[in-house]
């Protein structure tokens, strides 16, 4: 199996920072670290075996309403997450929000479908599917680690900045917590990485 499959959507083809995919979750669930795992497992499991059950079905599809497949079948994955979180982890869904259904707008899971799945076997369309999801959730998990020790000075909820700081006068960055600093986190997880990767760069 070509190891492009899952290597390239971790680093030069990452959804988030090179496609420009799923920017709007990214801008709104990053708040906290809990909450970006928790979005970033869901789209990972849902972009995988969403691609994976296309692909099983994609030779009985008829073209003119493949789209409305795709969506039944996304939506499935994405009920049964939401529904597995409001059994199991009912804080996480409630503060997740809406942002859990809204996976099924994911533009990153429709064009994984549309670009691998349509034309490849099962268990390489699983791998493309997880491989973009976890590339898409390693942004997440970046911005929601810097977003909450720097907004809020926890990780997963836990103080980790010494009182003593706030002590001598410290103060929580107010700004990380607001949306226009995940937007300008993800400028910046985009200039780096095309600093280094030079073939990405527009000539």
């Amino acid at each position: 199996m070509d190891k492009e499959i899952y290597k390239k959507p971790i680093f030069k083809g990452n959804p988030v920072t090179v496609l420009v995919l799923g920017i709007c979750s990214s801008l709104a669930v990053t708040v906290q670290l809990k909450g970006a795992c928790v979005m970033a497992l869901s789209v990972m499991i849902v972009t995988g075996f969403s691609s994976m059950l296309v692909s099983l079905i994609r030779n009985t599809i008829p073209n003119r309403i493949r789209i409305i497949v795709q969506l039944v079948v996304v939506a499935m994955f994405v009920i049964l997450i939401d529904q597995f979180l409001k059994a199991f982890a009912y804080d996480v869904s409630k503060s997740l929000s809406v942002y859990i259904g809204l996976i099924i707008t994911n533009c990153i899971i429709m064009g994984r479908i549309e670009a691998f799945a349509l034309g490849n076997k099962p268990i390489p369309s699983l791998i493309d599917g997880l491989a973009n999801g976890f590339g898409y959730g390693l942004v997440l998990i970046v911005l929601a680690f810097v977003r909450e020790l720097f907004g809020s000075g926890t990780i997963f909820g836990l103080q980790v900045i010494p009182q003593s700081f706030y002590d001598a006068g410290y103060v929580n960055n107010g700004l990380m917590i607001l949306p226009p600093m995940a937007l300008i986190l993800v400028g910046v997880i985009v200039w780096i990485q095309r600093s280094i990767q030079k073939d990405l760069q527009e000539k």
